[in-house]
């Protein structure tokens, strides 16, 4: 949704460069405008009430996000759940690496960074034994800091 506002021009209504500039009210409107058409009908009438993109906007991250402490909960369990992260003998490579892409894209949502090369890294330490020679080619040759998770795939 903030791609598809900041496509259109009007991204700055919601969340304003300088918080003390005024807000065009044409901008706010469309701003408003695109939040209705983008977002579903059981949030729409939840948020029908709001006048202004930005509270609007607020009202939609609180739905979806919760609370600072719910977010921050949520990103530790999913952080755990990214530590613990193991690859099964009978899985298949890119099974495994679409659940940890899934579990760091949702991690990097609530707002905390997780860095490529961590996440290069604990991929390489969660493959199985059968994929030891590879890895240990990797970890002597590449250059981890710099690699993609794509390239180690």
């Amino acid at each position: 949704m903030r791609v598809f506002m900041q496509a259109h021009g009007v991204w700055d209504a919601v969340e304003p460069k300088d918080a003390n500039a005024a807000i065009e009210d044409k901008m706010d409107k469309r701003a408003l405008a695109i939040i209705y058409q983008v977002i579903g009908e059981d949030l729409l009438i939840s948020i029908a009430g709001k006048t202004t993109s930005k509270t609007a906007w607020e009202a939609i991250k609180m739905v979806h996000l919760g609370a600072d402490k719910v977010q921050k909960a949520k990103a530790q369990t999913l952080k755990a759940e990214f530590e613990s992260l193991v690859m099964k003998d009978t899985e298949q490579l890119d099974d495994f690496c679409m659940k940890m892409n899934s579990l760091v894209t949702n991690i990097r949502m609530l707002g905390e960074k997780v860095e490529e090369t961590y996440v290069v890294k604990k991929l390489l330490r969660a493959v199985p034994v059968k994929f030891l020679q590879i890895t240990s080619a990797i970890e002597q040759f590449g250059d981890l800091e710099k690699m993609s998770v794509e390239e180690v795939v």
